[in-house]
């Protein structure tokens, strides 16, 4: 299983596209947050005037949309169209072991392009006014808030590029997905179809419990909604490689 896991972390970092991944994800935010005005409370740091990287988790998860599909679709799909497949099934690993090896991969990833944003909490550290003065404790409630949101969006990804050998059908698939489970919930929870069942249904987005942690309180509620995602994607990826066996 680290055999696996090593070999796709080196499969991504060999390659210039996914370098060109995580450096469009970290310019997209910077440009947002340091380089386009914005009046009336928009993402620029600098005309705000306020020492909070908040700009930051309010950019990230519509980038990571495209950022997370794109490192994710060729874990199976892939594996898949070259035939790859039916070999890794004859190691000694089981579906769930493949799958996990993939997805911890895809974790690490996410983690690469998650620390370089450090920098930016440096700058308005270093900017405040007294120096230093950021809620610190909130920036790191918020991290998690966006590592877990970014987790989901792994697993949803991983499933995605099960489904199809088509690596771009794959990015799609996960492209997709991964809006729904953010934001859809929303819009049908504002179109008031179901009535009092509105909020129960908004509960259901990932965008919901994303904005709670985002507050800097970890809920154990919200933690649990995401790791009952990431489950659910991940048996579903396993269904679809055993239906593949067939």
């Amino acid at each position: 299983m680290f055999t696996l896991f090593f070999k796709e972390i080196r499969s991504f970092l060999s390659s210039l596209i996914g370098y060109i991944a995580i450096g469009v994800f970290i310019s997209l935010i910077g440009v947002f947050m340091w380089i386009i005005p914005s009046e009336g409370g928009g993402s620029n740091i600098l005309d705000n005037g306020f020492a909070n990287i908040d700009p930051l988790f309010l950019i990230a998860p519509w980038v990571y949309l495209f950022l997370i599909p794109a490192i994710t679709m060729r874990s199976f799909s892939e594996e898949i169209k070259t035939g790859t497949f039916e070999l890794l099934l004859t190691r000694p690993l089981t579906d769930l072991q493949i799958i996990l090896a993939k997805y911890f991969a895809g974790f690490t990833l996410l983690l690469f392009s998650l620390l370089p944003t450090l920098i930016y909490y440096y700058s308005v550290h270093v900017l405040g006014l007294p120096k230093g003065n950021i809620d610190t404790g909130g920036m790191w409630g918020s991290y998690i808030g966006l590592f877990s949101l970014g987790a989901a969006f792994v697993a949803i990804g991983i499933f995605s590029s099960s489904v199809s050998e088509n690596q771009v059908i794959a990015f799609i698939i996960a492209l997709l997905l991964c809006f729904f489970c953010y934001i859809g919930f929303d819009f049908i929870a504002q179109s008031n179809f179901f009535g009092k069942h509105d909020t129960l249904l908004k509960s259901l987005g990932l965008n919901s419990h994303y904005i709670s942690m985002s507050r800097g309180v970890i809920d154990s509620r919200d933690s649990f909604y995401f790791i009952s995602v990431i489950a659910f994607f991940i048996l579903l990826t396993k269904l679809i490689l055993q239906r593949r066996k067939w």
